[in-house]
């Protein structure tokens, strides 16, 4: 079973030599693959970094079983971020400089993953695929080409909170939102998209008391619905406060508030029946199915948050893209990974026996076309998911409910 948080694994023993003379073979002159997952372990996010954790490190465990990267293990090594961007560029600083990763996943936020990116990620030249981080701010990053997501941009999933949210009837609504790069980003396609009144209000990213007076401003245009775009630990303070004032007593999720946690804490019966949205998989899709059964026959259920799947492929996708390259080089890995997630190329697929066939056909010289857990990687000049899902939910019980998920296609 995998734990969270640790190390997977961190040492490996070295290949024998091939050569009577004593020279190294050719794998051992590779680094083996170390990958840094950069995340909020001790914020307002650490229930969803220690959850897409267990993506991260399943994706290591089916590539060391298949023989790793390039004939040695691939290394798991963590940052904590805090959700505080000073600390997230210290941490990436830290993975980069003495740990020596050649690819970072993450970061979780999108504030953390822009200072990040244009901190350390572009001027180091070094992969990152965030899992989460959806502000369209990071589609103009300065990037220099190393910045990718595997989660979609606020620029699909904006669109369908917007629908959801007039699907409910809804042509006048209150809108509270997180003020920093995902807030303003959701807030502002949301918006855009929905065809009726929005009173919008924004709190402080450095967390608050009370959130009273904001919550009273986007009451004041005579909704009676606030659509939420916020992290857990500060909706929990506000729902609370919201529900114990009559300010709202009904709520429409975004991504970020999909959290069983957070029912359980401002008590289910409080939120039961509403909805939400946040990146969503088809169990159509072979190789969603694939990595549903692999993940059922280890954890027994599916997970119940979001960017699970998505921490998993954007792992297979630096794995592949490394073995493709010959190298563990950053800039190498870079110019293999669009290759090796869109055609032309054989079709491969997630979960164990998909991860070792693609592996192997890599190493055979063949084109792999490889299509994600969560979805298809098809990434745009800027990194971006051009086609994917987005998932509509309901708590019910307490508990998350999928209802749908629906495509989009932004090509």
């Amino acid at each position: 079973m995998i734990t969270r948080w640790l190390l997977v694994p961190l040492a490996v023993a070295a290949l024998a030599l091939a050569c009577d003379d004593g020279e190294d073979s050719g794998a051992d002159s590779v680094e083996p693959l170390r990958i840094g997952y950069l995340a909020d372990r001790s914020g307002s996010l650490a229930e969803l970094g220690d959850v897409i954790s267990v993506g991260v490190e399943l994706a290591v465990q089916h590539i060391n079983e298949a023989g790793g990267v390039l004939g040695r293990d691939v290394e798991l090594l963590f940052g904590d971020t805090k959700v505080n961007p000073t600390q997230g560029v210290e941490e990436a600083r830290r993975l980069v400089e003495v740990e020596g990763v050649q690819a970072i996943v993450g970061a979780i936020s999108s504030t953390v993953t822009l200072a990040v990116t244009e901190s350390v990620i572009g001027p180091s030249g070094v992969v990152m695929i965030t899992p989460s981080a959806s502000s369209p701010a990071l589609s103009t990053s300065n990037d220099n080409d190393f910045l990718f997501r595997s989660a979609p941009s606020d620029v699909a999933k904006g669109v369908v909170l917007a629908a959801l949210a007039e699907e409910e009837g809804l042509d006048n609504v209150g809108l509270l939102y997180r003020d920093d790069a995902y807030g303003q980003g959701s807030a502002e396609v949301f918006i855009n998209n929905f065809a009726g009144n929005v009173t919008a209000a924004s709190y402080s990213a450095l967390g608050q008391p009370s959130y009273l007076a904001e919550l009273q401003q986007a009451a004041s245009g005579g909704a009676e619905l606030l659509v939420v775009i916020a992290f857990p630990g500060e909706a929990e303070v506000f729902l609370r406060e919201s529900i114990e004032n009559e300010v709202f007593t009904k709520f429409v999720f975004a991504d970020a508030t999909r959290s069983e946690d957070l029912a359980a804490k401002i008590g289910a019966e409080h939120i039961d029946g509403m909805k939400g949205t946040a990146p969503g998989s088809s169990a159509d899709e072979p190789s969603t199915a694939a990595w549903n059964r692999a993940y059922i026959a280890q954890f027994g259920e599916e997970p119940a948050r979001a960017y699970v799947r998505g921490g998993y492929d954007a792992v297979i996708a630096i794995a592949l893209a490394a073995e493709a390259a010959g190298a563990t080089d950053s800039t190498a890995i870079r110019d293999q990974l669009r290759n090796v997630v869109q055609p032309p190329g054989q079709t491969v697929i997630a979960g164990p026996e998909g991860i070792a066939a693609a592996l192997e056909a890599v190493r055979n010289g063949e084109e792999i076309d490889y299509d994600g857990a969560a979805s298809p990687l098809d990434w745009n000049a800027t990194g971006d998911l051009q086609t994917g899902f987005v998932e509509i939910w309901e708590y019910r019980g307490g508990k998350i409910v999928p209802l749908e998920s629906r495509p989009f296609d932004l090509r």
